[in-house]
């Protein structure tokens, strides 16, 4: 997995009351975040409400492309996933495990990561 994140300055703009980009980050992106993330109909219109974190999901591209760029305005947390994290986003529970393990970069590797970096899984 190839994750930027901006960590960094979400956990300064806390401490400051601020926020980076008029949100701060939850300490966990949960099933339930993620679930309201997909529940813009214009965007991914065959998501049901119910959708259990194991059945199968499946995001288009551009599903794909707006959903990182909600959780980057909203949480101020920078994803790109490399082709093979892409292939295994098949459920909602792969989904928030793969953005939260973005939101904790050292989560799951050796590397201590600061905000900004790559970080390689």
């Amino acid at each position: 997995m190839n994750a930027e994140t901006s960590t960094s300055s979400v956990t300064e703009a806390a401490v400051r009351g601020t926020s980076p980009s008029a949100a701060v980050a939850p300490a966990v992106l949960t099933t339930g975040l993620v679930r309201e993330l997909l529940s813009d109909r214009k965007i991914f219109p065959g998501v049901p409400d119910d959708l259990d974190e194991d059945a199968e999901l499946v995001l288009d591209s551009l599903g794909l492309v707006w959903l990182l760029h909600v959780v980057e305005e909203r949480y101020g947390l920078v994803v790109e996933p490399a082709d093979e994290d892409i292939a295994g986003l098949t459920s909602l529970r792969r989904l928030t495990e793969f953005l939260g393990a973005a939101g904790n970069p050292g989560a799951g590797t050796h590397e201590a990561a600061d905000g900004g970096e790559r970080v390689g899984r």
